[in-house]
C-alpha cells in the first residue's frame, strides 16, 4: 500500500477559470495538499524566494507551470528555477495549452521535470491533475523540503 504523504503544490496559472478547474480536480482527488497559487511569473519568482509578501510561503514540493502569462512567462521561470541552487531540485511540470514541440523540447532542455497539455475535456483535465497528484504524492521520493547544497 502506498503512503500518502502530504505535499505542497505551487500553480502558476494567469487563466482564473483553469485555477478554479485546477482546485476542483485537485479536491477531487481527496489526497492531502496544500494549492498555493501565483498569477504570473513575477509573482511565482517572488513566493519561491519568499520575497514579500510571501515570505512565511511554504516551500513547494511541486510546481505546475503554465507556460503563456503576462510579465514573466513560463519559460523564463523555469530558466530561474533550474537555475538557482536553492530552488533546481523542486519538480516541474509544465502544465499548459501549447503543444508545439519548440515548446516541448525548449522545456525538456531546460530540465522541466514533465510536460502535459491541458486537455480540453473536463473530464480529462480532472483525471489528469488526480493522477499527478497521486504519483508525485505516492509513487515518487521527493527531494527534502528545504534548501540544501551538496
Amino acid at each position: 500500500m502506498p503512503q500518502f504523504k502530504p505535499i505542497t503544490i505551487l500553480l502558476v496559472e494567469d487563466n482564473a477559470d483553469d485555477v478554479r478547474l485546477t482546485q476542483e480536480a485537485l479536491r477531487g482527488a481527496r489526497m492531502i495538499h496544500q494549492l498555493q497559487v501565483a498569477r504570473d511569473g513575477v509573482e511565482a519568482l517572488a513566493f519561491l524566494r519568499r520575497q514579500e509578501p510571501f515570505a512565511d510561503s511554504p516551500r513547494p514540493d511541486l510546481i505546475l507551470l503554465d507556460l503563456n502569462m503576462p510579465r514573466k512567462d513560463g519559460r523564463e521561470v523555469l530558466v530561474e528555477v533550474k537555475g538557482d541552487a536553492d530552488l533546481k531540485r523542486i519538480p516541474v511540470v509544465v502544465f499548459t495549452t501549447s503543444q508545439a514541440e519548440e515548446d516541448i523540447l525548449r522545456a525538456y532542455n531546460l530540465h522541466a521535470n514533465a510536460y502535459i497539455t491541458k486537455p480540453v475535456d473536463l473530464g480529462q483535465f480532472f483525471k489528469i491533475l488526480q493522477t499527478l497528484e497521486q504519483f508525485w504524492a505516492t509513487v515518487v521520493t521527493l527531494p527534502p523540503n528545504r534548501p540544501k547544497t551538496l
